[in-house]
C-alpha cells in the first residue's frame, strides 16, 4: 500500500484516538501536505520534534490497526463490492452466465455481511 494512501487510511479510522495535538500536527502532514519546518514554526516547536510526533503517531495508528483491522476489513469489503458490481454488468447478455454471477453476487454479499 503506497505510505500517503496507508497514512490517510490509518488516520481516517483511527484518527480520533490521537490527542487534540497529535491530531492537528498528523493531519497537516498526511491531509495539508505541510512540510515538517511548517508545521514546526506554526506549532512554535522543533522540526525534529514534529518528525518524532509523526514517527510516533504513525505508530500508534499502525498499532490500532495490528488489533483491530479495521482498514484491512475495509479494504476487503470494498474490493466485494466491486466485485459484486463487476459481476452485475456480466449479467446482462447471458442467462447462463447471470444464473452463475447470481450465485456468486449470493456468496459475496454473505461474506460481505460477516465482515461487517
Amino acid at each position: 500500500m503506497d505510505k500517503i494512501y496507508e497514512q490517510t487510511m490509518l488516520f481516517d479510522f483511527y484518527g480520533e484516538l490521537l490527542t487534540e495535538h497529535q491530531r492537528r500536527i498528523y493531519e497537516d502532514v498526511v491531509y495539508n501536505d505541510m512540510s515538517l519546518g511548517e508545521i514546526a514554526e506554526e506549532q512554535g516547536i522543533s522540526r525534529q520534534g514534529v518528525h518524532d510526533l509523526v514517527k510516533r503517531c504513525d505508530r500508534i495508528l499502525q498499532g490500532y490497526e495490528d488489533k483491530l483491522h479495521l482498514v484491512e476489513r475495509f479494504a476487503r469489503a470494498k474490493e466485494m463490492v466491486g466485485r459484486i458490481g463487476q459481476l452485475t454488468m456480466d449479467s446482462e447478455e447471458d442467462s447462463v452466465q447471470a444464473r452463475e454471477n447470481l450465485a456468486q453476487i449470493r456468496r459475496l454479499s454473505q461474506e460481505l455481511l460477516k465482515e461487517l
